[in-house]
């Protein structure tokens, strides 16, 4: 009898052998692998390095066929770029194609996905008299969590010095122009002048207007007249989410290719003439997560650990691809499974796309300050506080947009009277710093809609899928 209880089943025995099986292939893809990578660091060894990493990388497909998960293919395929970037650049940089194609997929779903989703929301749900304290708090979220970034990269450049000794190319071609927009052009932008032209643009917020106006539209109608609509939209919102994970197959490919595309092209060795710049941006970030995120969470009574599963995906894909855009419809998909109601979702996460920066933030005061150390110009505490208040100004409405942080910061020193010179050095790390700013972007949104649905009693139990 007592045998009987401790033999375990045919279906747990079969269990056991797989997780033993993968975690051998595992770590014999990883042994093989960094072998690979010691070896390759000698010239004469480099061919026998070579085929050791892709070996490595070979060995690992069963773990990932064992997994079928999105997050750990993606990482793999990011990793394989990388080698495919140092191992054949001229092949890699042929790669940005692949890429390309994939925000193009997400891109044909983003305006489809938010019009439906808010509308029904709105309309479906009766959530009309809750849309202004949602967006109040959304935007008092974004404002405190931005501002608090843009003052822990001024700490974080502060501390490391790591534009001192740095030396300035000749030639200032090539940089973006300041933008010349007043605060009533701003105004402007926010709303639509053609919905179609908003949605040919990628104009996110503009589309979000539109169908929170169209919703509120919509819910004023008598029950009979808006039933039939509400029901259509509603099945183009569930359609919407379906053609996310059919599109995201191929987001780990993307990753890969653009992983490829940014190593075949930029190299290592101009990043690494940074390397001090970006260590400290990667720095800040981890700080920034530790000291902001993880207390807000936590005082929010929300799980930390359950966030981090539900946003891993999302932030992966916008890490590897440098664009919080491509992870948009899947950061939706991953928010409502976490408990937050689709209207909230659907809300909070298009808008943090013009105002929130939570990565961008830590990077512009940081890039600022990096590019007067490298000019040698002393900014006092003061200056440094103007430069503060005026990048919490100037970074309004460009999250979301590649490099358009680089037209930020242009606006800015100049008017301290940095030289573009200075901010032009950036350029060779721009995309290695890019891609911490889309997947904290990313973050930052998920966050948003987590903590506001959070303070509106409608976060519910945790539902993710495996």
């Amino acid at each position: 009898m007592e045998a009987s209880h401790t033999q375990a089943t045919p279906g747990q025995r079969r269990s056991i052998m797989s997780r033993t099986a993968e975690r051998t292939f595992f770590a014999a893809s990883l042994i093989v692998f960094i072998f690979g990578v010691v070896i390759g660091l000698s010239p004469s060894l480099a061919t026998p390095g070579l085929v050791l990493r892709w070996i490595g990388l070979a060995i690992f497909i069963p773990v990932g066929i064992q997994r079928r998960s999105l997050l750990v293919w993606t990482f793999y395929a990011m990793i394989a770029g990388v080698m495919l970037g140092l191992d054949a650049p001229h092949f890699a940089a042929q790669l940005r194609v692949i890429g390309d194609l994939f925000l193009r997929l997400i891109r044909m779903i983003v305006a489809p996905l938010i019009f439906g989703a808010l509308v029904t929301g709105i309309a479906g749900h009766s959530e009309l008299k809750g849309l202004g304290r949602v967006a109040i708090k959304a935007i008092v979220f974004f404002e405190v969590v931005t501002t608090l970034g843009l003052i822990l990269g001024l700490i974080a450049i502060n501390l490391s010095h790591a534009g001192v000794g740095v030396a300035l190319p000749a030639t200032t071609q090539g940089m973006p122009s300041a933008p010349a927009e007043t605060w009533q052009q701003i105004l402007l932008n926010i709303f639509p002048e053609n919905i179609a032209q908003a949605i040919a643009q990628n104009q996110i917020l503009q589309v979000a207007v539109f169908s929170i106006l169209f919703g509120a539209a919509l819910a004023m109608l008598p029950e009979p007249k808006r039933a039939p609509l509400v029901n259509v939209l509603q099945s183009l919102t569930d359609v919407m989410f379906r053609m996310t994970r059919i599109i995201m197959f191929i987001a780990p490919i993307a990753a890969g290719a653009a992983m490829a595309y940014t190593v075949g092209t930029s190299g290592v060795l101009l990043m690494l003439s940074l390397a001090e710049l970006v260590a400290t941006y990667y720095g800040a970030v981890l700080a920034f997560i530790l000291l902001v995120l993880v207390p807000i969470l936590m005082a929010g009574g929300i799980s930390v650990r359950g966030f981090a599963a539900a946003i891993a995906e999302p932030a992966a894909i916008g890490f590897a691809t440098t664009s919080s855009e491509a992870a948009l419809p899947l950061a939706m998909e991953r928010m409502e499974e976490f408990g937050v109601p689709r209207w909230i979702v659907s809300f909070v996460v298009p808008t943090g796309y013009s105002f929130n920066m939570t990565g961008s933030s830590l990077y512009l005061t940081m890039a600022a300050i990096f590019a007067a150390q490298a000019a040698n110009i002393h900014l006092s505490l003061g200056e440094q506080l103007v430069m503060l208040f005026t990048l919490m100004l100037t970074s309004k409405g460009v999250a979301g947009v590649p490099r358009a942080t680089l037209v930020v910061l242009m606006a800015s020193a100049a008017e301290l009277h940095i030289p573009s010179s200075a901010i032009l050095v950036l350029l060779g790390v721009d995309t290695l710093m890019d891609m911490g700013r889309s997947a904290m972007n990313v973050i930052g949104n998920g966050m948003a809609a987590a903590v506001v649905a959070r303070w509106e009693g409608e976060l519910q139990t945790p539902q993710l899928s495996g």
